[in-house]
């Protein structure tokens, strides 16, 4: 009775890691790509940049530790 819930639960859990995955990797991407444009970019561009990166790269490792598949 107890143990069914688990799938479900894990299944929710994925699927709202998979968006924030998605979100941050389309935020990292816009940065990385703002920043390559710039002449000169700040200090705090390329920091906000490399914060984005490693967000994404946690949720990825996360996501793959997790072995989260993606439904299509």
């Amino acid at each position: 009775m107890f143990f069914r819930r688990r799938g479900w639960l894990r299944n929710e859990y994925d699927e709202k890691l998979l968006q924030q995955l998605d979100m941050l990797k389309s935020s990292w991407l816009n940065q990385k790509s703002l920043l390559e444009k710039s002449m000169d970019p700040s200090d705090d561009a390329i920091v906000q940049t490399k914060i984005a990166e490693i967000k994404y790269f946690y949720l990825f490792k996360e996501a793959k530790k997790r072995q989260v598949k993606v439904k299509r």
